[in-house]
């Protein structure tokens, strides 16, 4: 169970909610340390004054900001301690909107929300009200000193807190030059909802999806605290630009139905294979039909059988 990284209050209307925070994701990407190559010793960091060259020790660091080219305006620790907001640790809801109408490009990160000490019963009131509204909090978070930009969202029976970018931290995607680019054809529109009716699902699962180049890393790195040989592979062709757009769909559209095809003709030995063992013997049918299952097949049976029931109740 993770441990709770602060406490707070949830202001709904004159409710208030005390809950607990606890970070919701943790990345697993591999880190590494700089070490010196020749006795693998850790790097410690300095700071190098760009004017004497000198190595300056964090007593003698002041804070600026660049409000022109080279210039600077310094700020002492007491004069933006006086500018900070009351760090209440209050989430004030503002406002309720429809969840659809939040783009997940204002998304900065994301923490859970529990209930903390007599706060439970108020806490999935909230929560399911919010659920059977279809709608999430627009919220206030007073933490450090400043007023975060929030989103109350709730997951089943969690309300999932996610700080917001205001609108001015999010680019205008106008920027971006897209060129004169001319319509699609209708061919060529047709083709592809094709390849993604193909290559769609019902649903997101995450869990279908592995980060490669982690395993990659934690591969590599077992191989060279086991003392293995290392074997540099070559780097892989980059892949041609494609010209023909309309060939590019229809070959796009042709190897997701050979896929398709492969792992459909991969599964009809195994099922052939389950239906010769399922055969009764000509010598020992009379018998078979009988006598107890070994618990090896039953088992194998049974757990053959659940997916069918599974798919009977979809229906």
């Amino acid at each position: 169970m993770p441990r709770a990284t602060a406490s707070g209050t949830i202001s709904f209307g004159l409710v208030t909610i005390p809950v607990k925070i606890y970070s919701a994701t943790q990345s697993k990407s591999p880190s590494f340390r700089l070490l010196h190559a020749k006795d693998k010793a850790r790097l410690r960091q300095q700071y190098i004054c760009t004017a004497c060259d000198g190595v300056v020790e964090r007593d003698d660091m002041v804070r600026g900001y660049e409000y022109a080219k080279g210039q600077y305006a310094v700020l002492t620790d007491e004069e933006l301690k006086s500018i900070e907001t009351q760090s209440d640790q209050t989430i004030a809801i503002e406002e309720f909107v429809p969840i659809s109408t939040v783009d997940p490009i204002y998304f900065e990160s994301s923490r859970y929300l529990g209930p903390d000490k007599g706060g439970a019963r108020a806490y999935r009131l909230l929560c399911d009200a919010m659920s059977e509204a279809g709608r999430a909090a627009v919220a206030t978070f007073s933490s450090r000193g400043r007023n975060q930009l929030v989103l109350l969202r709730p997951s089943d029976k969690t309300i999932v807190l996610h700080a917001l970018y205001y609108a001015d931290e999010v680019r205008d995607a106008g920027e971006i030059d897209f060129g004169e680019v001319p319509p699609a054809k209708p061919a060529e529109a047709n083709l592809a909802v094709k390849l993604i009716d193909e290559l769609s699902q019902e649903r997101f699962d995450p869990n279908a999806h592995q980060d490669e180049s982690r395993q990659a890393v934690l591969q590599l790195v077992e191989r060279k605290v086991e003392g293995k040989e290392v074997v540099i592979a070559e780097a892989p062709q980059s892949k041609a630009q494609v010209i023909d757009l309309m060939e590019a769909l229809r070959q796009s559209l042709g190897k997701s139905r050979r896929a398709e095809a492969a792992q459909d003709e991969g599964k009809k030995p195994a099922r052939a294979e389950r239906a010769k063992a399922a055969e009764p013997s000509p010598r020992r049918a009379g018998s078979e039909a009988t006598a107890p299952k070994p618990p090896v097949r039953a088992m194998r049976d049974a757990a053959e059988a659940k997916p069918a029931k599974r798919s009977r109740a979809a229906k």
